[in-house]
């Protein structure tokens, strides 16, 4: 199990932050029909009810935005990764197909706004986290991306360096098809009303796509 702590920086930019983390064993696949369905299902809803200017007043992507802002980042150079799903759907962009565990992670992040942090836990190194802010020059290879600036970004560390922003996580730690323990991280900006709601949906998808039993909530700030 892992012990997640918030760094006082970010605790003064953001003192309503609260986290929650699903740590859990998993099964992962490269990809499954039936979560398809549910992906598709959401993103023509979307489609259906939103328009482009509205994401950005969604209420858990603008209190990332705004920590963003906070933090020294602009959110519009740098998109939470949940604003960033959003968006290549209204703009008529097929969602990327990654495996079953990215894929699961992504619905969630795309049904409630939040920017999700999804790690294989057996890649990071030590059990403590801590979020801290971006620091100039500090390394990190997104995942998919190269290397990202992070300077003014929220970032987790292990005992190694940044794993995960609310942009981009770091390939280090990335999921792939042999993960077999999944820690999932929720990140709420706004406070920690919906934080539960996400999680558990996390937990079902598990159940559900993963081979899980839904593993563990635990919530940090």
């Amino acid at each position: 199990m892992f012990t997640i702590r918030v760094s006082d920086e970010i605790k003064t930019a953001c003192p309503v932050f609260t986290g929650a983390a699903v740590y859990a064993g998993v099964s992962n696949r490269k990809y499954d029909e039936q979560l398809w369905r549910e992906i598709d299902a959401f993103s023509e809803e979307l489609l259906s009810s939103t328009q482009m200017e509205d994401i950005k007043k969604q209420p858990v992507i603008a209190a990332t935005r705004e920590s963003y802002k906070r933090c020294g980042k602009d959110p519009g150079r740098y998109r939470p990764s949940a604003e960033a799903l959003r968006r290549r759907i209204l703009r008529g962009i097929p969602l990327y197909q990654i495996d079953t565990l990215v894929d699961l992670i992504n619905l969630v992040s795309l049904r409630t706004g939040y920017s999700i942090g999804g790690f294989d836990a057996n890649k990071i190194q030590g059990t403590d986290l801590q979020l801290g802010i971006g620091r100039a020059g500090e390394p990190f290879e997104a995942i998919g991306r190269g290397a990202l600036n992070i300077e003014g970004l929220p970032v987790y560390r292990d005992a190694a360096g940044g794993i995960g922003t609310p942009t981009s996580d770091h390939e280090r730690t990335k999921i792939d098809m042999d993960t077999h323990h999944i820690l999932a991280i929720i990140n709420g900006y706004g406070g920690q009303g919906g934080l539960e709601e996400a999680a558990c949906m996390i937990q079902d998808l598990l159940r559900k796509y993963a081979g899980s039993d839904g593993g563990e909530i635990f919530f940090f700030k």
